[in-house]
């Protein structure tokens, strides 16, 4: 395999050096995807709701949907692919999840009073800060930056009828020319949803806070430190979809950088950066009516790191050098309590407290041949070392893998070239890469855990192979004054699929499950990803924006992979003059008929949601006011998606009003 991919990468490099070539040194554009969240170019007016959740922001993307087991905490999938497979990082921060049931993703402990943008990167483009398939997610902080002392506050509000959400925040920001502060705050407090037809969902509730601080200082003309917190703290979370719920999420997120910008103009920076993050998380079922037996599974997560990044020219090359590296402890338990009080309290490792130390190197070089073109290099290289530190979870796993060792080593190797061309508003890209993942810790060390989805308890594999990807991709795109046109795909031929088989050996630990699998892995599987967006700009104050995307995924048997999305589209029509705007939208889904029922899936019929907004933007004193208000599944449809766990319906109609203050 390795050798095809030299020969691949050979043959594009010939092909791509053979292009004409000029003396003018201009980096070229990048192409990656940037979804704008925070305060940006008075982002707050352009987008259709403001306070919206990071969750609905990533949505806008054609790269990106997400697993939902309720209304708070949704997981995303990057090309297909979910958590395992991909890559989630806050500014270049690695964070794992404490949730065996993966019910709190990264983006679950941010808000977007914290962030500005996300950049969304395809396969291996996402590599920078460590091994994935699928691609990444870099949430960028919100901050401001050094210059003229200046005070900013910012007041945000905002209700939803349909759950009852109540929205409240406030920012204090200040900054001069040696210093600079950030905080802000935001609560979230939402009773249980209503799908379409007002059929209420219960236990959907969800009560959030979310604190975030950026302090800066600037030592030198060109040495600047900076320190940030985050603090996240949800309570009394519901997940409908799933047999139990969670009476605490909590994270606390802290990082120290340093940025050094040398005068020397062909080094443009260097940043470093320490972090360190720690996670608690308690599921248990005491509000669930019914209960056969009563369990409480917390989890733990704590992640120590760093990496040091350094960027710099050299005639038509531009290289990035990112040293990183982390360390993480991962505990889950799991204690169930009989309902006769004369038994005995049962007690089991869930996550047998694996510890994952990683050291990663990442190389790129982008090439700009003239100011219209470039071809992009990168490869990376990982030490990879799982161990178990409890001597009780090792055991535990040792009446499976009777011979397994305490510690398992991997070296992890990704290779990516992509070539990209840009003139006269035609702009386009094609790319070829591979990439390696170890199985995640669920996968390799996972100890009964249930899967409410298909119905059966998991059981880790620490002898699987690492994954491997062969990846293709193709983007072209045009734009001018009036039109902008893109169509993009990708393609993923995976070695060594991880995925869960049933055993029919073994014997199920929870109450009436459908039996026990075991993580083992295909031969390979195949992914193709599809999309074609346009934004045709019919006015100066009328714009009509379209995407369709499709998705299909095979194993090496031609079966069905899971949650692969049908067909889907969005269409949207907005009107803006001066300080107000309004838009009609609609998206959805064509039926779900390539599912498997081996995973617990099942076919999911067709829908269209319609929803409409309005903003408007005015002056009371010297303040800034921004209000948004719309209505969201107009015709209170009741649906469901394929990425909705065990078909639970999504919200139906749902009245919104945001406020935000600025003085």
């Amino acid at each position: 395999m390795k050798g095809i991919v030299s020969i691949l990468m050979l043959l594009f490099s010939v092909f791509v050096i053979g292009q004409n070539q000029d003396n003018d040194s201009i980096n070229n554009k990048e192409l990656k995807e940037v979804i704008l969240i925070g305060k940006k170019a008075a982002l707050h007016e352009k987008q259709v709701k403001a306070l919206a959740t990071i969750d609905e922001f990533l949505q806008q993307s054609s790269k990106v949907d997400m697993i939902k087991r309720g209304a708070y905490a949704w997981e995303p999938i990057i090309n297909s692919m979910p958590t395992e497979r991909t890559l989630i990082t806050i500014d270049g921060m690695r964070i794992f999840g404490a949730c065996t049931d993966k019910m709190d993703p990264v983006t679950s402990y941010v808000e977007v009073s914290n962030l500005s943008e996300a950049t969304i990167s395809s396969g291996q483009e996402g590599s920078c800060y460590g091994s994935t398939i699928g691609g990444s997610v870099d949430l960028k902080r919100s901050k401001t930056s050094f210059g003229t002392k200046k005070w900013e506050f910012h007041i945000n509000s905002g209700y939803e009828t349909n759950n009852q959400q109540k929205i409240l925040g406030a920012s204090i920001d200040y900054n001069d020319s040696l210093f600079f502060v950030d905080s802000d705050v935001m609560i979230r407090k939402a009773e249980n949803y209503t799908a379409g037809n007002n059929r209420e969902v219960l236990f959907s509730q969800f009560n959030k806070t979310n604190f975030s601080n950026t302090f800066g200082f600037k030592l030198k003309k060109n040495k600047s430190i900076e320190a940030s917190l985050i603090y996240d703290k949800a309570t009394a979370i519901g997940y409908p979809a799933l047999p139990m719920d969670v009476s605490l999420a909590e994270a606390i997120i802290t990082s120290v950088k340093y940025l050094y910008v040398p005068l020397n103009f062909k080094i443009k920076q260097w940043e470093t950066k320490l972090y360190f993050n720690t996670i608690k998380h308690k599921m248990d079922d005491t509000t669930r009516p019914n209960v056969p037996i009563h369990m409480d599974m917390p989890g733990w997560s704590e992640t120590f790191g760093y990496y040091s990044k350094l960027n710099f020219t050299k005639g038509k090359h531009h290289f990035l050098i990112n040293f990183n590296s982390f360390y993480n402890k991962s505990i889950a338990e799991m204690t169930m309590y009989p309902s006769d009080p004369n038994e005995n309290l049962m007690f089991m490792y869930t996550w047998p407290d694996v510890r994952t130390f990683y050291n990663g190197l990442f190389l790129e070089d982008e090439f700009v041949f003239n100011c219209h073109s470039s071809l992009k290099f990168s490869t990376a290289i990982g030490s990879h070392i799982n161990s178990i530190a409890s001597q009780f979870g090792l055991e535990s796993m040792r009446i499976f893998y009777p011979e397994m060792k305490a510690q398992k080593d991997r070296i992890l190797k990704s290779f990516s070239s992509k070539y990209s061309y840009l003139k006269s508003g035609l702009e386009y890209s094609f790319g070829l890469a591979y990439g390696e993942r170890a199985p995640s810790v669920s996968e390799g060390y996972g100890f009964y855990l249930f899967n409410s989805f298909d119905g059966y308890d998991n059981i880790g594999n620490p002898n699987l192979k690492n994954e491997k990807s062969l990846e293709s991709s193709f983007s072209i795109g045009f734009k001018n004054d009036k039109l902008k046109l893109n169509i993009s795909s990708s393609y993923f031929r995976i070695y060594d699929y991880v995925i869960a088989k049933t055993d029919m050996s073994l014997v199920p630990m929870t109450i009436g499950a459908n039996g026990v699998r075991v993580y083992t892995a295909f031969h390979y599987a195949t992914l193709f990803n599809s999309s074609i967006s346009t934004e045709l700009y019919l006015s100066d104050s009328f714009k009509w924006f379209s995407q369709v995307a499709f998705s299909k995924g095979r194993d090496n048997e031609n079966n069905n992979l899971p949650f692969i999305s049908p067909l889907s589209y969005n269409s949207s029509f907005r009107f803006t003059r001066n300080r107000f705007n309004a838009e009609i939208s609609v998206f959805g889904n064509t039926t779900q008929t390539n599912y498997n029922i081996q995973y617990g899936e099942d076919r999911t019929p067709s829908y269209a949601i319609v929803n409409i907004n309005a903003g408007q933007k005015f002056k009371i004193g010297m303040s800034n006011c921004i209000t948004k208000i719309g209505v969201e599944n107009v015709l209170d449809t009741y649906y469901s998606t394929y990425a909705d766990w065990k078909n639970i319906p999504r919200m139906g109609r749902n009245l919104f009003i945001n406020l935000i203050v600025e003085f």
